[in-house]
């Protein structure tokens, strides 16, 4: 019996140290492949501080995940901000950490879908600002819902419209004129889904994002003569406040905000006009077959 229980033992402790050895790897290969699919930015604190030095940069949707990053990150370049999002005590923070740098930072506390408040924005901006460098076009609203439930919630798709693309083309055309004095550039943050067949649930969400990438497309080349830039980052998944609701975006792999951040800022400076995960340029070529496929899943399973 003694024998039995220590042969027992014994196999025991083999097999808890053959599954620790695979939740190791297991683990590994998990991060491995975040990092396949999720590749980051290089980080170059340097030559952002003599890329930003100075410069006036708006920012929408500032006071939490991606805006948020993007705003330290920009402070740490010793950059000038002007900062608009809903939640004032985030963007008072922000305004005072600028500040303890060194760095200019003003800031309105507002709703971008109220369009008197949106018109009495950009009349400040150009009051206000003496320049304007960089635009980065971050705030944004994602809202699934199957479109049959929308009978009686027409304002469902207005507010969706009114935050992800009215306020991108409204800011933009304020901030032209002195956009294109100094020959600066538009970063609007798009997503990466709306390369791809639309997906059920996602109608205000996907109309509203590809309503801005055609503008931002068409304004990219009506500003070139103007001096004028235009850039659209599809980012994939990010784990933010927003995102962070569904369920199940909150368990898959995805970029953190920061890594979205350094992205924004990696497509500002250099020449590309877009943004797209690498895996995304690999399937276009393939997209005039696989979209009947993707289709007929969403229809059918």
């Amino acid at each position: 019996m003694i024998y039995s229980q220590e042969v027992l033992l014994i196999y025991l402790k083999k097999k808890m140290l053959i599954l620790m050895f695979l939740t190791s790897h297991i683990f590994t290969y998990m991060s491995l492949l975040k990092r396949l699919i999720y590749p980051t930015a290089a980080v170059r604190p340097s030559y952002w501080e003599k890329c930003f030095h100075g410069k006036w940069i708006v920012i929408t949707g500032a006071s939490h995940g991606i805006g948020k990053e993007l705003a330290y990150r920009l402070i740490d370049a010793k950059a000038n901000l002007f900062l608009i999002a809903r939640t004032v005590t985030e963007l008072e923070q922000i305004s005072a950490d600028a500040h303890k740098k060194n760095c200019a930072c003003l800031f309105k506390a507002m709703d971008l879908r109220n369009r008197a408040d949106l018109d009495s924005l950009c009349e400040e901006l150009n009051e206000t600002l003496p320049a304007v460098d960089y635009f980065f076009a971050n705030a944004g609203k994602s809202i699934h819902s199957p479109i049959s439930n929308a009978l009686d919630r027409m304002h469902d798709y207005d507010r969706t419209m009114e935050l992800n693309y009215r306020s991108l083309v409204a800011i933009s055309l304020a901030l032209l004129p002195t956009l294109s004095q100094r020959r600066g550039t538009i970063i609007y943050t798009s997503s990466v889904s709306s390369i791809f067949p639309p997906a059920p649930g996602w109608s205000a969400y996907h109309a509203s994002k590809e309503a801005a990438n055609v503008w931002c497309k068409t304004a990219n080349v009506e500003f070139y003569r103007k001096g004028v830039s235009v850039k659209i980052a599809y980012m994939p998944l990010v784990h933010t406040q927003m995102s962070d609701v569904n369920e199940t975006y909150r368990k898959m792999e995805a970029y953190s905000a920061q890594e979205a951040a350094d992205i924004l800022i990696r497509l500002s400076l250099n020449s590309k006009s877009y943004y797209k995960p690498w895996w995304t340029r690999l399937a276009e070529p393939f997209l005039p077959f696989l979209t009947p496929v993707i289709r007929f899943f969403y229809k059918y399973i």
